[in-house]
């Protein structure tokens, strides 16, 4: 088996950790391995590990060298029609995706990890298919590959995130410590009843499996294939078939401060339905037509009036605990 690594030196601005994981791969010269220091360089990235064969591609990063990665490889068909296995290791600031694959906190710990089972016949039990969304939209028409999508409120608090926490003064709130703060003050503003500002509700027209939905406007509008979100949040509750699940909070939802708590751990207290403006199903595809920013695993997508975005999940990743 081949395995190749890749490495954004830039992401969680660590420099120990780049020299641990430097270290380590000295010491397994059979592990192939590019680096990069800005999402520019990652399609030729990509496209040496694929001429090299990589069955396994590990990738040192955060979410958004995840995103960018599994863009170019089911979007841009970085491997010329091979999907190889991939290990994304905790080597980013939040690291959403690769904490619900069960990643290890030490990307290098889980990288030796990784290796050892793989000697001793133990891949298998490391493997977890997922499926992927599409984010499909009519700026550039470009498709985004992910695990997350969130818009209007979730768009602006990742931006006001990377304002406040995400530069070298605040390193000890970076990440999901950060992105969890401002989660609780948000809250905790909704819960008292202020909607003013970044908590404004953002007009949003929605289909879900071409079914339009009535409510016009939304406090809170996420898709996901993940289980869990950051802070082992899990605000996905509904069921039937299709890999997306959505879940929506209307601006004229009932009852919101007494549903906060249940919405988070996936368990809505009897009043949080659809008829009282809560929304969560799995679906095959949802249709939106917005004015608001959007995200696709914290990459941001800036305002547009009238953009379409179709979100669908028809790939599925044999993804690799690391």
């Amino acid at each position: 088996m081949r395995i190749g690594l890749l490495n954004n030196l830039y992401a969680g601005r660590n420099d120990a950790q780049v020299e641990r994981l430097l270290g380590f791969l000295r010491r397994h010269p059979d592990v192939l391995h590019v680096e990069t220091n800005s999402a520019d360089v990652v399609p030729e990235a990509l496209a040496d590990l694929a001429r090299q064969e990589v069955d396994l591609l590990v990738i040192n990063g955060g979410d958004g060298t995840v995103q960018f990665a599994l863009t170019e490889i089911l979007g841009n068909n970085a491997f010329e029609g091979r999907i190889p296995m991939i290990a994304p290791l905790r080597g980013g600031r939040t690291n959403m995706s690769a904490s619900d694959l069960g990643a290890l906190k030490d990307p290098v710990r889980g990288f030796a990890a990784l290796i050892d089972d793989i000697e001793n016949g133990r891949l298998s039990e490391r493997i977890s298919p997922r499926q992927v969304l599409c984010v499909r939209h009519t700026i550039d028409r470009q498709a985004q590959y992910g695990m997350f999508f969130g818009l209007g409120v979730i768009h602006r608090a990742i931006g006001l995130n990377h304002e406040l926490f995400e530069n070298d003064h605040a390193p000890g709130i970076q990440g999901a410590v950060g992105a969890t703060m401002i989660t609780a003050s948000l809250l905790g503003r909704l819960a008292a009843g202020d909607n003013n500002g970044i908590l404004q509700p953002d007009k949003v027209q929605v289909l879900i499996n071409g079914q339009l939905q009535d409510r016009g406007e939304y406090f809170l509008l996420i898709a996901s294939t993940l289980d869990r979100l950051f802070s082992r949040m899990k605000p996905f509750w509904g069921s039937g078939p299709g890999g997306v699940q959505i879940t929506s909070v209307a601006s004229n939802a009932q009852r919101i401060p007494r549903s906060l708590l249940g919405i988070l751990r996936g368990k809505p207290l009897p009043f949080v339905t659809e008829e009282n403006g809560y929304t969560s199903r799995n679906a095959n595809r949802v249709e939106l037509r917005l004015d608001c920013g959007f995200t696709v695993d914290g990459e941001l997508f800036d305002p547009v009036p009238g953009r379409q975005i179709e979100i669908s999940a028809d790939h599925t990743i044999q993804f690799v605990r690391a």
